[in-house]
């Protein structure tokens, strides 16, 4: 059965969670704990899932697992919220091919990043976004724009005229701490364009000038607090939106102790999540320092207790 979000850019909202992918110990992919991770997550009131995103370790999967995730995905999600899969790659035939999936298994919206490594022009980036949009022109298609991955920054003015003319070209995600950045493009997009945050602290201030919604890789082991600030916001609950942006600071800081999303499995496997904290090359094991750092950050905060160990949940993420 087709989402009833499929193809709907009105329903990508709110806290979305970039799903890691989960590995066993051996390196393979492990589908049998991707609904259960998806199950937890909903529970816990996450607005959306996304898959294929930088958390996601994309870049070390083949495009037959990155679909094998995303049909893993789409299943588990069924018609409960929207589905957000990342379909970006660096080579044009693969983005078309994970792209011509998504659509296929009723995704709300494609996240498309920019083609990194290559470090195109901005004449470049359009080209390469007006075709994706071409290809698939009644699939809504969010730009993904990562500088710091990327090595590409896409400029609010060619944001401005893919939206032009494109139609299915409805938002942006920003991984970017240039805050100005979204302000730009939303003025040259227009402020209905869908604006997401990728960067944790900057989910509320998003939020503040019009974004639609965040992101966020600390939603794996903490979806509640990422969810409870935009609820609270809509609401119009400002003070308690503002002070679980404040809460998020630990969490995020524990989050990137080193490179994402190395300390987020750690943290996933240590609260029972995740049978494995498995990484795939060259990514290694969060060092000893980084275990300290994550384990003194997260020692007061109200949203994570890693003394439960990995034990409570015994393989069933779905608690």
């Amino acid at each position: 059965m087709i989402s009833p979000f499929a193809a709907d850019p009105s329903a990508v909202r709110g806290a979305i969670t970039p799903l890691i992918t989960p590995f066993t110990e051996a390196g393979e992919l492990d589908l049998t704990a991707i609904p259960r991770l998806i199950d937890w997550q909903l529970a816990r009131g996450t607005h959306g899932i996304s898959v294929g995103g930088s958390t996601g370790e994309p870049t070390s999967q083949t495009v037959a697992e990155r679909i094998e995730v995303m049909r893993a995905a789409a299943s588990a999600i069924g018609d409960r919220v929207p589905f957000l899969p990342g379909t970006g790659t660096a080579l044009m035939a693969e983005t078309l091919e994970l792209t011509a999936e998504a659509e296929r298994l009723g995704a709300a919206a494609a996240l498309v990043v920019t083609p990194y490594y290559g470090r195109a022009q901005q004449d470049g980036l359009y080209s390469w976004y007006a075709r994706v949009a071409a290809e698939f022109p009644d699939l809504p298609i969010i730009l993904y724009n990562v500088p710091v991955r990327a090595a590409v920054d896409i400029h609010p003015a060619t944001v401005g005229k893919l939206r032009r003319a494109h139609p299915n070209i409805v938002g942006i995600k920003e991984t970017t701490r240039d805050f100005e950045h979204v302000s730009y493009v939303l003025n040259e997009a227009g402020t209905d364009f869908i604006a997401l945050s990728g960067i944790e602290l900057l989910c509320y201030p998003m939020l503040c000038l019009g974004g639609r919604g965040h992101l966020s890789c600390v939603g794996n082991f903490a979806p509640e607090p990422a969810a409870r600030l935009y609820d609270a916001f809509t609401a119009g609950d400002h003070d308690t939106a503002r002070s679980l942006h404040y809460q998020l600071h630990a969490l995020v800081d524990a989050a990137f102790a080193e490179t994402n999303p190395v300390p987020v499995k750690w943290i996933m496997h240590h609260l029972g999540l995740l049978a494995s904290e498995h990484a795939r090359e060259p990514l290694a094991p969060l060092s000893q320092t980084g275990q300290t750092k994550v384990r003194a950050l997260l020692a007061d905060s109200p949203h994570v207790n890693l003394t439960v160990g990995p034990a409570r949940m015994a393989g069933a993420g779905g608690g």
